[in-house]
């Protein structure tokens, strides 16, 4: 068998954590980039940092920092167990709560710049016809940076998959429950099994080659369309000046 039940688990376990992110990322990125997207303030570009500090920062120091904060015994963490009864440090739950602060600037920052690059007139126009904001939303502003919501998808979709530090710290590395692909690949390094994590990292590899191949795609395309606009737009120009 290629890859063990082991490594099945961990995979549906990884699937799992990723998809469950990456909707929640979305869900709250939207808002949060449109926001600052249209937000003109000198305070923007300490928020456009905090934003972006899982770029930069080690991703052991943002793990070591959230296992303080969601520990039992912390604000946070004692709020949710007097709430639900259960933990967040160690547990699936605590796990997406990092991966969402640690995936936050790849969804955020593609749907920023898309949303920043629409034409305000034509909006306005919308305002003036009668539309509602949410109208105007939905009708010009999603349809116009749809391929940036599937790229930001796609990025923090795989950005999840592959993340060790912060889930290392955070959520241990219990199986069935927070131990992801990430870390069954420590394991089996660290026990000299490299049949094991050959299978693996090789698994690993191919689905990385997939993704990024769908974001280039994605990319690609998005400059095809743009360049296909502007030579209508300029030819539209040239006959009406003729």
């Amino acid at each position: 068998m290629f890859l063990s039940p082991t490594d099945i688990l961990a995979l549906t376990l990884t699937f799992k954590l990723a998809l469950v992110t990456t909707l929640l990322l979305l869900l709250i990125s939207t808002p949060l980039a449109w926001f600052l997207s249209r937000w003109n303030s000198p305070w923007r570009a300490l928020f456009e940092s905090v934003i972006a500090l899982p770029l930069i920062l080690p991703p052991t120091v943002l793990g070591f920092y959230l296992l303080i904060f969601l520990a039992p015994d912390s604000f946070i963490g004692s709020g949710w167990h007097a709430l639900t009864g259960q933990q967040l440090a160690f547990s699936f739950t605590g796990l997406v709560i990092a991966s969402m602060l640690y995936s936050l600037p790849f969804v955020v920052q593609p749907l920023q710049l898309a949303f920043e690059k629409i034409d305000p007139a034509t909006l306005e126009c919308a305002k003036v016809l009668g539309a509602s904001s949410w109208r105007r939303f939905t009708s010009i502003v999603i349809p116009s940076t749809r391929n940036s919501f599937l790229l930001a998808s796609v990025l923090g979709f795989a950005h999840t998959i592959g993340e060790f530090g912060v889930v290392l710290m955070i959520g241990g590395n219990i199986p069935g429950e927070t131990q992801v692909l990430s870390l069954v690949l420590y394991d089996y390094v660290e026990s000299l099994d490299y049949d094991a994590a050959h299978r693996l990292a090789a698994t690993l590899v191919c689905f990385s080659v997939v993704m990024l191949v769908i974001v280039y795609s994605l990319n690609r395309g998005t400059l095809l369309r743009r360049k296909v606009a502007g030579n209508s737009s300029h030819t539209t120009t040239s006959e009406g000046g003729a």
